[in-house]
């Protein structure tokens, strides 16, 4: 065992840590936060919940609070560039608690809401800024956030940035930090331009590899299940999110997400859905949701797109499902990696068509997993679903009553014969070859739920492991 005073952290930040039950150091933060602590550029490969964001969020508070300069407004101190809005919540969930014991102030930034309260909060002065790219260099554009002030930089999920085709803009964004800044780059893997990005802007870097890419096959049990029609498939899926513990289903398409959370919610599974076309108020509200007791109106389903396979970090996640097999390896993992965090068991299930068989056998292969494809059963649904939750009975549609106005409340100009402005007592009878207006709209309510309060998983941070 090897705890953070050991490894150099400051007394008050350790103490942090340990009142969040975060004692014992995950083998990236052991190898990586001597020489991070000590101002080294750093270079950390790490598969997604290896506990990145602690190994990078200690040095990052540390060395800014040690430091002789103060921040300003617009000129923040310490820069973390993440790739998805879900991932910079969470990082900067996780430097909150670190930066206060510091007196430092942290502030997130990135699109899908107003950049309003993002410009007050830069012109407030904050130290840290926890951004994704686009909104970033927007912000910087307007000169309302300038970087010539950043004495310590951080990338996380180099990679799934490059995927996300966010390179150029990562490159402008370091280029407007100053060149003698500490730098610190995580990432899964070094293809795809990570490599190129660290010679450039990393100085006499130290590299540390903790994991190999795949997801360790020990602590996760992977069932490959094939089923002979899409009949059988929904009726499997239905059954998979019936279960007692929380589950994520992933869909290929944000229609399928949407449309699946639906029917799940309809027969009787409270579900939410995740994806790129939910607003930044619904994604937050439907991962809170995902992330409370169910007691306190939590759901245990989350349907989801690729966009919550990075970045999402729920604790106790029992099972993943790809309900729809993914395009390519990677996002099998990191989908995957959803379950079994931080040492807890997790089951992976794939639902296969029978002309998908030939494809997910390759992705298997590619992904280092070894496990047999087999026909559906009715004893390998028990295996996985032991126990069902209660059904919830989703709330009636209640249709709106039109509401008819008054004489006096009708308004007196307008068009004739209108919704707003109904026929007169002359014009109701209609004219030869006319028919009669009428009908009525109805709406659905939606339940939604609370805030709740869990979120990391292996990673040992986020909102409640040691991780994101």
């Amino acid at each position: 065992m090897t705890s953070f005073l050991d490894l150099g952290v400051p007394a008050d930040l350790a103490s942090v840590l340990a009142k969040d039950g975060k004692t014992e150091a995950f083998a990236i933060q052991r190898d990586t936060l001597p020489d991070s602590l000590a101002g080294r550029d750093l270079l950390g490969r790490g598969r997604t919940g290896s506990g990145k964001t602690i190994a990078f969020a200690l040095p990052l508070v540390s060395r800014l609070a040690a430091s002789s300069r103060k921040s300003r407004p617009n000129h923040p101190r310490g820069l973390v560039l993440a790739p998805t809005r879900e991932l910079a919540t969470q990082i900067a969930a996780t430097i909150a608690p670190l930066a206060e014991a510091k007196g430092l102030r942290v502030a997130t930034v990135f699109g899908g809401v107003s950049q309003r309260p993002q410009e007050q909060a830069m012109r407030s002065g904050v130290d840290i800024v926890v951004a994704c790219p686009g909104r970033l260099e927007d912000l910087m554009k307007q000169r309302v956030v300038q970087l010539d002030a950043v004495e310590v930089t951080v990338l996380d999920e180099a990679d799934h940035m490059a995927d996300l085709g966010f390179l150029p803009g990562v490159t402008r964004i370091l280029t407007a930090t100053p060149a003698g800044g500490q730098r610190l780059l995580f990432s899964a893997t070094l293809d795809r331009g990570i490599d190129t990005l660290a010679r450039r802007f990393l100085s006499n870097a130290v590299s540390h590899e903790v994991d190999e890419e795949s997801v360790p096959v020990g602590e996760m049990t992977h069932r490959v299940l094939v089923v002979d029609s899409t009949d059988n498939k929904t009726t499997l899926v239905r059954d998979l999110a019936s279960g007692t513990g929380r589950r994520i289903l992933f869909t290929r398409t944000k229609h399928q997400a949407k449309k699946l959370a639906k029917q799940l919610t309809a027969a009787g599974i409270p579900a939410v859905d995740l994806h790129g076309n939910l607003s930044q108020n619904a994604r937050e509200r439907n991962l809170s949701a995902f992330s409370s007791d169910p007691a306190d109106g939590g759901v245990r389903v989350l349907v989801a797109t690729d966009v919550a396979a990075r970045g999402v970090h729920v604790d106790n996640v029992d099972l993943v499902v790809h309900v729809d097999p993914p395009m390519e390896h990677k996002a099998y993992l990191h989908r995957s990696g959803r379950t079994a965090r931080a040492g807890a068991a997790g089951t992976v299930v794939t639902v296969v068509l029978p002309e998908q068989r030939r494809d997910v056998k390759d992705l298997l292969r590619k992904a280092a997993i070894s496990v047999a494809l087999e026909d559906l059963t009715a004893a390998a649904v028990t295996e996985l679903v032991p126990e069902r939750a209660p059904h919830v009975r989703p709330a009636p549609v209640q249709p709106q009553q039109q509401q008819r106005q008054s004489p006096k409340q009708r308004p007196a100009g307008g068009e004739r014969n209108s919704a707003a402005n109904p026929p007169s007592r002359r014009s109701r009878r209609p004219r030869s070859g006319q028919a009669g207006q009428g009908g009525q709209a109805g709406q659905g309510a939606q339940a939604g739920s609370r805030q709740g309060g869990r979120g990391g998983g292996r990673s040992q941070g986020g909102r409640g492991g040691q991780g994101r």
